[in-house]
């Protein structure tokens, strides 16, 4: 059978995720720099919402859905990829302020992906999917 789009760019964005979590994990001390660094270089933040604005768009052109759990953590993180490449490049300033945020931990972070990551990713990769039409 098949891999329908939303399997497919669930596995991917799942995997996305749980390296991301691990990466708060095991790399904590430089993530937690990472947050809270100031002075970016400009040209780096842009070329990192030109990465977010383009993966986000490219699953949006490809997956919009709203039927099934999964179709909606798909969705879902396309309009986040979206919005958070649309924030770094019309509003950097505004958008590396949240850097100061205490929520932004790593082990939380670490956590929040993780679990994204693996629910993300058990219907992506365990669950059966019907072709969608």
């Amino acid at each position: 059978m098949k891999m329908n789009i939303t399997t497919r760019i669930g596995r991917i964005v799942s995997m996305y995720y749980l390296v991301t979590g691990l990466g708060f994990l095991i790399s904590s001390d430089f993530f937690s720099k990472m947050i809270t660094h100031t002075g970016s270089d400009p040209v780096l933040i842009n070329l990192s919402g030109m990465v977010h604005f383009f993966i986000g768009m490219t699953i949006l052109v490809h997956h919009f859905k709203w039927r099934k759990p999964i179709q909606v953590a798909v969705s879902l993180s396309g309009i986040f990829f979206l919005l958070k490449g649309a924030f770094l490049i019309a509003l950097p300033e505004l958008t590396l302020q949240t850097g100061n945020n205490p929520a932004q931990t790593p082990w939380a972070m670490a956590i929040g992906f993780i679990g994204v990551g693996l629910l993300i990713g058990y219907s992506a990769y365990f669950k059966k999917h019907q072709e969608e039409k």
